[in-house]
């Protein structure tokens, strides 16, 4: 059978790790590990292709959470809201990481600013129309970039939202 469950391929993957351990020297079983596991650490601001917004130019955007919760931020123009709300870990999935591909970055702009963002394309309203909670500003965040005229822009996140997974057309 050529798929694998995924505790089969866990205890292959541990043992072959095990094997290549127990070759190594206790001097060098820790280089090669370091080697081959090494960890890289960004700062917050690093995620996501956020840009650090020069003094004086700061934009600001306000996310009003599924609880009602305000968070404001200042960040940098032609940053888009998934990514600004990913880097400050709010509840946005984003599960296509921001190609327009799904639904789960789904915001519901505040009709004051809606007027001010470019139009949807095509792709953008297929998206939408999969959208759990369509209001008619639902915009996605992935597609909002924040520029001078979205300056003090609030977007709600709603209160649920669908990922479409493969198994969801069988």
């Amino acid at each position: 059978m050529i798929r694998r469950s995924i505790s089969q391929i866990c205890r292959r993957s541990w043992s072959q790790i095990n094997r290549t351990n127990a070759a190594l020297s206790p001097r060098n079983h820790h280089r090669h590990l370091h080697h081959r596991y090494q960890l890289h650490t960004s700062s917050i601001l690093s995620h996501g292709h956020l840009h650090k917004p020069k003094p004086g130019e700061e934009l600001h955007v306000t996310f009003i959470t599924k609880d009602g919760k305000q968070h404001k931020y200042e960040v940098a123009e032609g940053d888009n809201i998934l990514d600004i709300a990913q880097a400050n870990n709010l509840d946005m999935e984003g599960a296509c990481g921001g190609s327009c591909a799904c639904s789960t970055c789904h915001i519901i702009v505040d009709p004051e600013y809606y007027d001010e963002i470019p139009e949807p394309d095509d792709d953008e309203n297929d998206m939408l129309d999969l959208a759990f909670g369509l209001t008619e500003t639902s915009r996605l965040g992935c597609q909002v970039k924040m520029t001078k005229e979205l300056d003090g822009l609030r977007v709600a996140l709603p209160a649920m939202t669908r990922n479409l997974q493969s198994k969801d057309f069988n």
